[in-house]
């Protein structure tokens, strides 16, 4: 199944799948060499925690190779836009509250909350997909459904 991502979010995983292998792989190796140095690996707390470690970067690379080869890089033009897509940003006002939020919809890998990068695949990502600007949107939440107006939808260079 394709997973949708932009370039920059493939740019940065094809970074972090090159600094795992060179790094974190190389550091790996001589942490459990210098643990098999301490002797007797039965009750070697530092050889398992180099194995562990180990394996949580072979799923890691494992992972990102998957992603990396059923990526679908989806460039869009900078510049204002009529409808929701993906790697479009999009300026809400909450009709309770009033409070106005701006998300950017990118692929899964890519979700950063903390920079208002969330997921095409969340639900408020695929509540707005396909919405124009004036649009009400209704997003089904745990606490409960929210009403958001779209105000303003761009595309920009992430």
């Amino acid at each position: 199944m394709p997973v949708p991502m932009t370039k920059k979010g493939y740019e940065a995983l094809k970074a972090e799948l090159a600094r795992i292998r060179k790094d974190d792989r190389s550091k790996n190796i001589q942490a459990i060499a210098e643990a098999r140095e301490h002797g007797d690996l039965s009750e070697n707390a530092e050889y398992y925690y180099a194995k562990e470690q180990q394996q949580h970067i072979a799923t890691r690379i494992s992972q990102i190779e998957g992603t990396l080869a059923d990526a679908q890089v989806i460039e869009a033009k900078e510049g204002p836009c009529e409808k929701v897509v993906f790697s479009a940003t999009v300026r809400l006002v909450d009709l309770e509250s009033q409070e106005e939020k701006t998300y950017t919809l990118v692929g899964q890998e890519e979700t950063d909350i903390d920079k208002g990068l969330i997921s095409v695949q969340s639900p408020i990502g695929r509540a707005l997909i396909g919405h124009r600007v004036g649009d009400i949107v209704q997003v089904n939440r745990p606490a409960g459904t929210v009403e958001y107006e779209i105000q303003e939808i761009f595309i920009q260079e992430l």
